[in-house]
């Protein structure tokens, strides 16, 4: 068996990722149908719509799904506290100290993910309890790492550095990158992208069709002094762009990114002056599908990638 599927609980080692204002109850529980991990992203709900999205999964599937919790955001305590009385099977934290609701996650049953953008990291969650790993390139969408180390690069480094189930992210859309993901030492994947252009995504059909325009060179990791996030390039980001060049300080850049900037732009639909995170990978995503026909051309892509892999 798969140790990632073991450890989730699905039919193929895959997981949605759980993307701010992109990843509610509906394409949690559609990716779930579909034999992958379906995720909700709590990023951008308050609690008591967190739990919510919980109840609306489980009349939705009765199979396993997992809640993202960005750490950096507030009401963390109270996101823990819906999440184990929701009975969530899985939760996948990221951007924040894995050691603060390991343990207090695990002892309530729940399987723990960590997401990191190092071996180190990598190190430091396995030290923390997590039971397993996701690691993401820096060609990931939304916040991502300081280090910009590519998928390609991170995934052997961190598989050297932990022998926990590890799912490797960024810049995954394809079976044939499943396929790559998984010879460089990865368990399965984590696809975040892709599901933005799907029907059952709670982005705004704007964001999707921006998503589904984009070609190469489009995004760009930028607000570095800040927090590192990738973005598709629109007013806003040319905004961030000329205020960096001329040599705006962290205090500026945060002003001029203010409050709901990315609900503005991934939930409302402006797709000027909103935040638009996505990834590099969204070069290769020319239409928007229903989840479980993305997931079915996922499987089909990848056993025709290891069909057509040779002998050197």
């Amino acid at each position: 068996m798969n140790p990632l599927s073991t450890l989730l609980g699905t039919r193929y080692p895959v997981i949605q990722a759980g993307m701010v204002w992109c990843s509610g109850w509906r394409l949690a529980a559609a990716c779930s149908e579909a034999g992958i991990l379906g995720v909700i992203g709590s990023g951008s709900m308050y609690p008591a719509v967190l739990r919510e999205h919980i109840a609306k999964y489980r009349a939705a599937s009765d199979l396993p799904f997992g809640v993202n919790i960005p750490l950096l955001y507030p009401d963390i305590d109270k996101h823990i506290a819906a999440v184990i009385e929701g009975r969530v099977p899985v939760v996948i934290t990221s951007a924040g100290n894995p050691r603060t609701h390991t343990l207090r996650l695990r002892d309530a049953g729940i399987k723990v993910l960590h997401v990191v953008s190092s071996a180190k990291f990598a190190e430091k969650a396995e030290a923390a309890g997590v039971d397993g790993i996701i690691c993401e390139g820096f060609e990931a969408g939304g916040h991502n790492g300081r280090e910009e180390t590519t998928t390609m690069c991170l995934i052997p480094q961190v598989r050297r550095a932990t022998g926990l189930p590890l799912a490797a992210a960024g810049g995954i859309a394809t079976g044939g990158a499943i396929l790559a993901a998984m010879a460089l030492g990865a368990d399965g994947v984590q696809i975040g992208s892709r599901f933005v252009a799907s029907d059952e995504s709670s982005a705004h059909i704007n964001f999707k069709h921006a998503v589904a325009r984009a070609g190469e060179g489009d995004t760009r990791l930028t607000l570095k002094e800040v927090t590192p996030v990738r973005l598709l390039k629109n007013g806003f980001y040319r905004q961030v762009e000329e205020a960096t060049a001329r040599g705006a300080d962290a205090r500026e850049l945060a002003a001029l990114l203010g409050k709901g900037r990315a609900k503005r732009g991934m939930f409302e639909g402006d797709e000027e002056e909103g935040e638009l995170e996505i990834g590099q990978v969204s070069g290769l995503i020319g239409d928007i599908l229903p989840a479980k026909t993305i997931v079915e051309t996922l499987l089909r892509e990848y056993e025709a990638a290891r069909a057509a892999v040779g002998p050197l």
